[in-house]
Order: structure tokens, then sequence, then C-alpha cells
């Protein structure tokens, strides 16, 4: 099968697109497939080894930093998008998270008569409601009026796919994201890692994850003030400055990848997840493949993800005081925290991105089986 993965993000970008097109590709190549990745251009421009690592060749689009979010890129209107489906003989177009780059991908796989699979993975409501505090309904036009014109489109989330639905957007199936549960391990707790973190032995509560407004990490700020508790930050992004301000004596680590991440994980005592507006939260399965219990809003990915009083807690969205009382509670109790992260641990070791890569291309196929079945007809 010709794949050609259109995404809005990709490595180096560190974020949940990035990351879930990546595996996407990989998984593809593993199974024999034949993928191509169309992505917006980095800042630093296509030079040498930008996408040495990448597990099939990628096609750069130019692209202008987000403003007031430099970290992110827009791709630029391009024929570059049509002009590479239909070079790679595309069987199926795949666009991750289609807003500006994707809908230039949808446009041509409709021109050219190939089938598109739309995956959403944004809320590009939330961001509304939380940068520009109006526009929602717009977002939700510009999401239905894309999403409307694939084939099929995959939501992330059970609350995911109600909103799609009760938002008038057609044919949408769910897809979860898996977790790398080899390189996510509780093994890795690092005891000489904690005593730099937590000098005098307090237990750490963690976040992972952009520093960006609408994730509102400065919930964590009455964590911050509980006795024996020392919260650590790991991320970067806009919000980085008024975030150490709002958060005392939180550690902040800055960005961190691959195995290094992945020791820090196992080696919290508590995972937080603040954001409201998480279509799945990666973060949080990660936490839970690390054996570490977690805390995060009702609401989004999360209600899929933490079973409450089992693996976590699912608290009121933006609540500090619940937030707060629920990280308490852990602290409290460590063989409640040792039992949730030990359940925690064994609800993910089946969600591998193999398995769940698996289930695309079962979807692939179905959209492929239906198109040829409409011709026929």
């Amino acid at each position: 099968m010709r794949v050609v993965i259109v995404t809005e993000s990709f490595p180096p970008d560190v974020n949940g697109v990035a990351h879930c097109a990546l595996q996407t590709a990989r998984h593809l190549v593993d199974r024999g497939h034949l993928p191509l990745v169309v992505a917006p251009a980095t800042a630093s421009g296509p030079g040498p080894g930008v996408d040495a690592l990448a597990p099939c060749p990628v096609v750069r689009v130019p692209s202008l930093p987000l403003p007031g979010y430099p970290q992110v890129r827009v791709a630029l209107p391009s024929r570059r998008v049509a002009a590479a489906i239909a070079a790679h003989r595309a069987d199926i177009v795949h666009l991750a998270s289609p807003f500006v780059l994707g809908v230039r991908g949808m446009a041509g796989a409709a021109r050219l008569g190939i089938p598109a699979v739309a995956v959403y993975q944004t809320d590009l409501a939330g961001y509304a409601r939380t940068y520009v505090h109006a526009g929602e309904a717009a977002a939700w036009r510009r999401i239905r009026s894309v999403h409307a014109a694939a084939d099929l489109t995959l939501a992330p989330s059970s609350a995911s796919l109600r909103d799609l639905e009760a938002h008038g957007v057609p044919r949408v199936k769910l897809w979860p994201r898996g977790v790398d549960t080899v390189r996510f391990r509780p093994d890795l707790r690092d005891e000489e890692l904690r005593r730099r973190l937590a000098p005098n032995g307090e237990m750490i509560v963690g976040y992972v994850g952009r520093l960006a407004a609408e994730k509102h990490i400065e919930l964590l700020a009455d964590v911050c003030r509980l006795d024996g508790v020392k919260v650590v930050v790991v991320g970067d992004g806009p919000s980085l400055s008024p975030l150490e301000q709002a958060l005392p004596g939180a550690v902040f680590l800055g960005r961190r990848m691959g195995d290094e991440l992945a020791r820090i994980f196992a080696s919290f005592d508590v995972f937080a997840h603040t954001g409201p507006f998480e279509t799945f939260c990666q973060t949080v399965q990660e936490a839970m493949a690390s054996g570490v219990p977690v805390v995060a809003p009702a609401a989004g990915g999360p209600l899929d993800l933490v079973a409450h009083g089992r693996t976590g807690f699912l608290v009121p969205p933006r609540d500090p005081a619940a937030l707060r009382d629920a990280v308490w509670s852990l602290a409290a109790d460590p063989g409640t925290r040792a039992s949730f992260g030990a359940a925690a641990r064994a609800m993910v070791e089946g969600r591998t991105w193999a398995a769940v890569g698996d289930q695309l291309i079962g979807h692939y196929a179905a959209v492929l089986s239906g198109r040829k079945t409409a011709v026929a007809a």
C-alpha cells in the first residue's frame, strides 16, 4: 500500500501530532508498506540531517512560525502537496490533524480521486476559547468542513468521537494511540535522579508537555505548596517564564526526550496533567507505562485512559483544589500509589504502537474496499 501522510507537524518537532505521524510511518514501513510524509519545513530549513532518522522519504513545504508561539510552524500554500501525492502514486492519503497543510492534502487527494483518512488530534475549539476567548463556533465550522470531505475521520478518544458527531462530522470511528512499553517502563526508576530533583526526600509530582496557556499548568501552584511534595516540570513553550513565577519551588527541566525522558517518567511518584482540551493525552499513557499513578482532568482523552480509583484520579477540570487534594491523598498513602502504578502499567501493556498501527491499516483497507465497491456499483 502506498500511503502519503500529510501532517501539520513532524520531528524534530515535539508534540502529539508529530509523534503519532512518526510512529505511523514507522509501522507502515515495518509492515511492508510504502509511506511518504509531507510536513512543514523546520525553522532551520531543509539542511542536512533534518530528516536523516525518518523511516521514509519526507517532503518539506515552506512554513512560517506561528505568531506568539514560534515553536509551532504553519505551512504556507504550496503546490508541492498535490505534486507529492501524485508522484508517490498514493493509494490513500492520511491527513494528520488537518488544518492548513491537511486542507491542501485533502484537495489534492480529491482532484486525483484518491481516498483520504483524516485523523482528528487537535481541539481547535478549545484553543480558540483559550487564546481569543471567542471563535469556538468558527473553529467547529472549520473542523466540520475539513473532515466532512474525508472518506473517514478517526477520533483518538470516546470524548472526541462524541464531540465530532455532535458537531455534524460524518463517518467517524475510534482510533486510539499506542505507547512504547519497552522504552517507558517502571524499572527505569532512578534513585540518584530522584535525590537530585528532591534532595529532602519529597514525593515527586511530575508534569510533562508543552508549556502553553491551554495546558493550564498554573493549576499546580497549590500542589507546589504541599508539605513534602516537589513538583517537576518537563517541557518548554511560551508559558515558561510566567510558570516559573507561578509555581514556587518547582524544578523546570526543559525539553527532554528519548531514554532520558523515560527515566524521568519512571522516577516520578505521581503524574499530574492539567490541560482540559486533550483529544487523547499521550503523556498520560507514558506515565502509566512507567508505572506511575495519574491525576488528570475528567475531560477529553484522560476519560478513556485513567480508571478512577484504580490507576489514578480524575478531577473536575480547572479545579486547583480538587487537583491538590487528589495529589495529597496519594502523597499520604504509599500503598495506594504502588497499587495504582502497577494497575496503570498492566492496563497499557497491550496498547503498543504495533497493535494500534495494525488497527489503522485495517481502517485504510476498509476505506479502499468501500471505494472499490462504490465504483463497481
